[in-house]
């Protein structure tokens, strides 16, 4: 399964001071997303994850080729581009109401960042 992190909706889902340093907070996600796949998220298996960076969190990443885990900049919307990559059998993280219904039109199942940082532990 594919699983598809809104990043900003993630790291924003705790308050630990991640807006003192967006950069470093999207690379302590990106590295943590590292042993995600091969897990059980929401009754599936993932395969491949894809996290989706935007503003000043890019800087905290460089862009990857595919892989177990994808980092992709958005150079505009962050919500348009993970999008763009829903599809039947993708699984997309983020508690934005709207981003969700688009996910969800697209034809992708959505669950919530806590689900997500559940998998992740402390």
């Amino acid at each position: 399964m594919l699983l598809l992190v809104d990043a900003a909706n993630v790291v924003g889902s705790r308050p630990d001071g991640w807006w003192r340093d967006r950069p470093a907070a999207a690379a302590r996600l990106v590295a943590r997303l590292a042993q995600v796949p091969g897990q059980h998220v929401d009754g599936a298996v993932v395969d491949r994850v894809v996290v989706v960076l935007e503003g000043q969190a890019r800087a905290g990443a460089e862009p990857t080729g595919p892989g177990p885990v994808q980092v992709l900049h958005a150079d505009g919307s962050g919500d348009d581009a993970l999008v763009a990559l829903c599809a039947a059998g993708a699984l997309l993280v983020t508690a934005d109401r709207a981003l969700r219904a688009r996910a969800e039109a697209a034809g992708a199942r959505t669950t919530s960042p806590g689900r997500l940082l559940q998998v992740l532990g402390p």
